[in-house]
């Protein structure tokens, strides 16, 4: 969320902000909430001022025998007292309706993100590995998966619709190989503490990453304890949201919260099940485990003080980069432009990573700096010596193991269908080198 004495210091600068997302200004709208908000605020003060001040006037016409100026008073008291409740009324509307507007408007990115309008105007800043070159037509990770019979998109459509899939036997293992062995050098090498966190989650937290109220359509609901019928039933509903990363849990932990500078950067990391309804995704890889409503991600995420945030953005992205590359896997960096980044992010690297079946490199990593964005949402603060402010927030995928899956199979594939097991992760498999049908 934006700070208002920002805006009001330099509305021209905010709008151009915006502009470079290809959004309209909106200052001027935010600026006349904002004058509403304090009018609201000033009306309240007046009034309990005049009511203070009113309340002592009695007290010295009384003592005067001025009965005529005392029941003046009396009654001057008692039309404030009348009027009260309409003044707070008006004050939390006013609050409200600046807050709510502020909450719509994503970040502002940093200088150094390339202008553009969508994923054609990223740049890239780095390629990794060179891609295998294959003496047959290589797969997509679907066709190999069913070939070995390990994945099965049949049964989880009958279990649960369509984005699904059941994943059996060495693939199963194979999946979770990959998790064990991104968190085990995540916090091993990269000093990351691993959390193991909830995956549903209060309004106030999805609201805190910004994922309410703009992207309610994109989460998926959960209502516990409504009995079906009856009238205990909406009193005792509890409305949850599944995760649909666990940056939400993970940097909502310093929600609330007043941290201190000599104890950050704060380095949190997680492997959970996410959840997304893909709102608008449809028609787009319907095939495959590319984009699904269920997925396993590994998550970094990073608390810092201002001045940490951005050597902190570099080195978040070399934690991931050095899962693919540990893994072998040829990838290539890129800054998302202005109009590709995400709703929360002031910079983005993307790690794409190449799928020799489809011939083309594919996101596995969205790692982002917010700064004081969210911190602002959850009122997560730090101390120094210098005083009380916002922390700066980060977070990354570590990867998503679901497509770190899809890159092995098809990077690894043999031609007889056959999968050969990465290095680094035959201490996961029991030693097994290759996966066969």
């Amino acid at each position: 969320m934006h700070d208002i004495k920002l805006i009001r210091d330099n509305p021209q600068a905010f709008d151009a902000a915006r502009a470079r997302r290809g959004l309209e200004p909106v200052a001027e709208r935010l600026l006349s909430l904002d004058d509403a908000r304090k009018s609201a605020i000033s009306a309240l003060q007046r009034g309990q001022e005049r009511r203070n001040a009113a309340s002592k006037e009695i007290g010295v016409a009384l003592k005067e025998k001025d009965q005529e100026k005392a029941e003046a008073l009396k009654a001057e008291v008692a039309k404030i007292k009348e009027d009260w409740p309409q003044l707070e009324a008006a004050e939390r509307e006013a609050i409200r309706a600046l807050d709510e507007a502020l909450a719509e408007l994503p970040n502002t990115p940093l200088e150094s993100v390339p202008d553009g309008r969508d994923e054609h105007d990223n740049k890239e800043a780095l390629r990794w590995g060179e891609p295998r070159k294959f003496d047959f037509t290589p797969k997509e990770h679907f066709e190999l998966g069913e070939g070995l019979g390990l994945m099965d998109f049949e049964a989880a459509t009958k279990l649960s619709g369509a984005r699904f899939v059941v994943n059996k036997g060495k693939l199963a293992r194979l999946e979770r190989a990959l998790a064990q062995f991104m968190l085990d050098l995540h916090t091993d090498q990269h000093g990351y503490t691993e959390v193991a966190p909830p995956l549903l989650v209060r309004d106030s937290a999805m609201f805190g990453t910004a994922q309410l109220p703009k992207f309610r359509e994109d989460q998926f609901s959960v209502t516990a304890g409504r009995p079906a019928s009856g009238a205990a039933a909406d009193e005792a509903a509890i409305d949850y949201w599944l995760i649909p990363t666990a940056e939400v849990p993970l940097t909502n932990l310093a929600s609330g919260l007043i941290l201190d500078a000599a104890q950050l950067p704060l380095r949190l990391t997680a492997g959970t099940y996410c959840f997304r309804a893909e709102a608008g995704a449809a028609g787009r890889d319907t095939r495959g485990m590319i984009r699904q409503h269920q997925f396993y991600k590994v998550e970094l995420v990073s608390i810092t003080t201002p001045a940490q945030s951005l050597e902190e953005h570099e080195r978040m992205t070399g934690c991931a980069e050095k899962v693919l590359r540990l893994l072998e896997l040829p990838y290539r960096k890129v800054v998302l432009c202005t109009g590709d980044m995400g709703f929360a992010s002031q910079k983005t690297y993307d790690l794409e990573v190449w799928l020799p079946g489809q011939g083309k490199y594919r996101e596995i990593s969205s790692c982002s700096v917010c700064g004081d964005f969210q911190a602002r949402r959850m009122n997560a603060r730090y101390r120094s010596p210098e005083g009380l402010g916002f922390v700066h927030t980060l977070n990354g995928s570590g990867v998503a193991v679901g497509r770190a899956l899809v890159a092995v199979l098809e990077n690894y594939q043999e031609a007889d269908g056959s999968i050969t097991v990465p290095k680094v992760l035959r201490p996961y498999m029991g030693g097994a080198e290759r996966i066969t049908r």
